[in-house]
């Protein structure tokens, strides 16, 4: 192996300088990148400077000769978009926000690496500076947002572009390492990517040889660029990572000129390119180099050996200028963008309205509203309705499913599919692909000008926990619309039923779930997840047809939580004639209010108690209420009884007593598997008729939902 990794120039200390330096004015810029990169990491004690020193160069070629980026305008629509898909090495891209003069990137912010408040964290924030496209660190995330960034740029083009006139032709770049190439979902987004031709997306993957364990050798020993070029992909390979800027750029020139293929481009690199005992190694990966092993490096790079966060002269002179060509770049667009809009004013209106996130006047007016004698629906069913309401006025809206389409409801009719001879087209394919396809949909909503949704089972929402994790923490506006959503599943049995999945989304910050009992409660969770700019929503909906509920209308569900029923309102409005408080609640999501409704009916019929049903269809609304709405729909000193189809964990925050799951679900018709269980009317009454019982002599305690705030 040591043979073997001499050969490819690695292996620390004689290899340190191999394939050799870049020599004059690039050299200095190429070495002062990988110092600040290193300075960073020693200042702050932790972090990653291995992998910024050996893509120095990458980052050099790429930001000096060939992206298109303006630091006055980090959101310029026709920008480069450059992906840190190997998140721990945002040194580099730090570093390379700060040489180019990217406000809110100055050296105070370099100094400040990986501290409290400042903008240049432990892995890339898409939150904290405008120039970062999409948070990455968690390894095959930020490749696979770059195929959403693509295919965005493609639909946007698609839509706008005119003959003479083209507002969008933006290449899509990508750093990654090893790490992202092992992960499974870039294998998942990477044939997609190659089926979809995304000629326009550039992987530049950075071969160092090393992971965390050692050589890459003890886990890692395919042929990548066959198994690229399997999936449909150009691909290149700079044998001379390190010092063949030239090379380098050709290859990058040629992958430009493929315009029917994605493109990866190995580019060979020595980890902690420079540092005389740690270089080659996976020493340099992730922990500072130590205070002599940076000064030898320094020294060997003609530096001061003293100095730290030294940007010579020459060299921000160097960078400003490649900036100012992106400036320039900028201004030309702009001055294309105004005669565009004299030629086409309507489209330029509706570019600049989409670009800027705002909605479309009066959109919600689409929205299908429904009566109670309305016939018995599933939401699935019904949110494919809204959706087919609502693309018409917002051209926005581009989704798919993963290979689900005909279960989750989710085609857009008469839309055509996303496909390389039809780039105009709303729906994607995304193929069985679940954790790639809400990694897409992240990207794509970080493209700007675009309303990404996907549909799968809630069940197999699992499998893409990973993105739909930084959905929320990303603040992308992503819809998944999460079919089969309890175990109303039934004969799929428990592997289909997703009776914890909930549970862990509610749980996530940021992020808003929505469990609608009936066709206004779907209505008006799409109206609340489309009117949340920055938070993504999930979206359970039924398989089992639900009735459409005479207390319930979009503006009520909109709340988060409403009284939907009360046993003294012979309509069943939900407004309650009798004063005084109910002697029960029972408080449901879902496909359970409606079970809830007749639980309360047998309830009062058995004994006279007046019970009030509040559905509740999405908890983080309702937490949002002013306290003293909450208090109407569970009002102290009542019992509250929750019931819902998935698990009972969580609800002890709302209800005194719950009827749920503990266990696993089970293959059978659904109505078997909830009386099995004992999720029914009857059992529902025979429950919430113990608690009223047992409340009329015991002093009912408050719920945390009421608790006081200390």
């Amino acid at each position: 192996m040591a043979a073997a990794a001499a050969a490819a120039g690695h292996g620390g200390g004689a290899h340190v300088f191999a394939g050799g330096l870049v020599e004059g004015l690039e050299g200095k810029a190429i070495n002062t990148v990988r110092l600040l990169a290193a300075d960073m990491v020693e200042k702050a004690a932790s972090g990653h400077p291995g992998a910024p020193m050996g893509c120095a160069p990458i980052a050099h070629v790429l930001w000096s000769r060939i992206m298109a980026y303006a630091p006055g305008a980090p959101k310029w629509a026709n920008r480069d978009r450059f992906v840190l898909s190997n998140g721990h090495a945002c040194t580099l891209l730090y570093a390379m926000l700060h040489l180019t003069g990217y406000e809110g990137m100055g050296m105070e912010e370099l100094k400040k690496f990986r501290q409290l408040d400042s903008v240049t964290a432990g892995h890339p924030e898409n939150t904290l500076h405008p120039a970062i496209e999409v948070s990455t660190g968690p390894l095959g995330q930020g490749i696979t947002n770059a195929v959403g960034l693509a295919i965005a740029a493609e639909k946007v083009a698609a839509e706008f572009n005119k003959p003479g006139a083209e507002l969008i032709n933006n290449f899509t770049y990508v750093l990654c390492g090893d790490g992202c190439l092992q992960e499974g979902i870039s294998s998942e987004a990477a044939s997609l990517a190659g089926h979809l031709a995304l000629g326009r997306l550039i992987v530049l993957y950075d071969d160092n040889h090393i992971t965390i364990d050692g050589e890459t050798d003890l886990s890692f020993t395919e042929d990548v660029l066959a198994r690229y070029a399997s999936y449909g992909w150009h691909t290149a390979h700079v044998a001379h990572g390190n010092s063949d800027l030239d090379g380098l750029e050709a290859a990058i020139r040629a992958a430009q000129a493929v315009t029917d293929k994605p493109s990866i481009i190995k580019v060979t690199t020595t980890i902690g390119f420079g540092a005389p005992k740690k270089a080659g190694t996976e020493a340099a990966h992730g922990a500072p180099l130590g205070k002599d092993e940076l000064k030898a490096v320094k020294t060997a790079f003609g530096f001061d050996p003293e100095a730290s966060f030294v940007v010579p002269a020459e060299v921000a002179a160097l960078y400003a200028a490649a900036a100012a060509r992106g400036t320039a770049a900028e201004a030309a667009w702009r001055a294309n963008f105004t005669a565009y809009a004299a030629a086409h004013p309507a489209a330029a209106a509706e570019f600049t309205r989409r670009f800027a996130g705002e909605l479309p006047a009066g959109w919600m007016d689409r929205l299908p509203r429904y009566k109670g004698t309305d016939k018995a629906d599933a939401t699935r069913n019904i949110s494919g309705v809204v959706l087919n309401a609502l693309a018409p006025v917002l051209p926005e809206l581009m989704g798919g499913a993963a290979d689900l389409t005909p279960s989750t409801k989710t085609d857009l009719r008469g839309a055509a599919d996303f496909q390389p001879g039809s780039r105009g087209g709303r729906y994607i394919r995304y193929g069985v692909r679940e954790h790639a396809m809400a990694a897409v949909c992240n990207g794509m909503a970080a493209y700007g000008a675009m309303l990404p949704y996907c549909g799968t089972f809630l069940n197999f929402i699992g499998y893409a926990m990973g993105a739909v994790r930084l959905s929320a923490l990303s603040h992308f506006r992503v819809l998944y619309v999460a079919t089969h959503d309890s175990i109303g599943l039934g004969e799929d049995g428990p592997t289909h039923q997703p009776v914890e999945l909930l549970e862990a989304l509610r749980s996530t910050p940021n992020m808003y779930v929505y469990r609608p009992a009936d066709g206004n409660e779907t209505s008006a969770a799409y109206a609340c997840a489309i009117g949340k700019p920055h938070s993504p929503a999930i979206l359970a909906l039924s398989r089992q047809n639900l009735p459409q509920l005479a207390g319930s209308s979009i503006e009520k569900a909109m709340t988060g939580g409403y009284t939907v029923f009360d046993t003294t309102d012979a309509a069943g409005g939900g407004e309650g004639a009798a004063g005084g408080k109910p002697a029960l609640v029972i408080a449901a999501t879902g496909s359970e209010v409606s079970l809830a409704i007749d639980a309360a009916k047998r309830i009062a019929a058995a004994g006279g108690a007046r019970v009030a049903v509040a559905s509740l269809p999405c908890l983080e609304l309702f937490a949002a209420q002013p306290e003293a709405y909450r208090r109407t729909v569970l009002p102290d000193g009542v019992p509250v009884l929750t019931v819902e189809a998935l698990t009972t964990h969580g609800w002890d925050r709302y209800g005194h007593a719950a009827v749920g799951m503990t266990t696993f679900g089970y293959s059978g018709p659904y109505l078997e598997v909830y009386k099995k269980v004992g999720i029914t009317a009857e059992a529902v009454a025979a429950k919430g008729g113990r608690m009223i019982e047992y409340f009329a002599s015991h002093p009912v305690p408050m719920v945390p939902l009421h608790a006081p705030k200390f």
